[in-house]
């Protein structure tokens, strides 16, 4: 039987979800912990891959069974192998025909940026910091120039492996409470680094560095050697994965759970 999972992690101990010789990724965890359950190996496949120190609010894999188990031993059976920073939220049987990963037809991703003179010790790692007044205004104006279907190589990492370099961009919302402003993305598709590289040059514009209308133009460079540094991880969340109603899965995460936004 194919079982999906709903999990959130905190990325800060982890080099990134991808399995690796070494062993301290998220997936070498989660592998783990179902293997104790399962009585026999296995291999998530993921909906998409998460960088060193980036977290998720709800990252969705399935893997494969040969054995019978109630659904919370999936989740309370699962989370008991699980290092603390590492939870299954949800579990549920799907049909063979589901893939975690090229079922999916969106992703979501949040970034929380704390915009304050002095850096928070007691938010290190969870959100991004910058030190300068940033004009949020000119912030959602630039954003809007990115939405829609383009070729966002200039916000595009080098190793990146995609295939394709248009992406279909369906939101880029800015709002702030207090102190922390929140970019919410949502995309058919991400390219390596792009949430992070579009952050950074959405924080030039807001320190007046970038005017608005030159997010149209680095857009259309296609050239990443034309934008700003990537962004810090520390801030960016994977807030959700949808899939087609068949499937009937949760399809975003509830913010509230992480602390950061009332």
């Amino acid at each position: 039987m194919r079982i999906a999972l709903g999990i959130e992690y905190d990325g800060r101990a982890f080099s990134g979800w991808q399995s690796q010789s070494h062993g301290n990724t998220v997936q070498d965890k989660l592998n783990q912990a179902i293997a104790k359950i399962a009585d026999d190996a296995s291999r998530t496949i993921a909906a998409g891959r998460t960088d060193a120190g980036v977290h998720a609010a709800m990252q969705v894999v399935h893997f494969d069974t040969e054995v019978s188990r109630p659904l919370t031993a999936w989740i309370r059976g699962v989370n008991a192998f699980l290092p603390d920073d590492i939870a299954v939220v949800w579990a549920q049987e799907v049909i063979p025909q589901f893939h975690a990963r090229f079922s999916a037809t969106a992703r979501s991703y949040s970034y929380f940026l704390l915009n304050s003179p002095v850096r928070s010790c007691l938010l290190a790692g969870k959100v991004g910091w910058f030190h300068q007044r940033l004009n949020v205004d000119a912030m959602q104006a630039a954003a809007v120039h990115l939405l829609g279907r383009h070729d966002f190589s200039s916000f595009r990492a080098a190793e990146c492996q995609a295939k394709s370099s248009f992406k279909d961009l369906q939101q880029l919302d800015i709002c702030w409470q207090d102190e922390l402003i929140r970019f919410d993305f949502k995309a058919d598709a991400f390219l390596h680094h792009m949430v992070r590289n579009i952050v950074g040059a959405l924080v030039y514009v807001g320190k007046g560095a970038l005017m608005i209308d030159d997010m149209a133009s680095l857009l259309a460079a296609c050239d990443r050697t034309t934008a700003p540094p990537t962004f810090m991880p520390d801030g960016l969340y994977l807030t959700g994965v949808s899939y087609p109603a068949v499937f009937d899965l949760p399809s975003q995460a509830n913010l509230s759970r992480l602390s950061l936004w009332r």
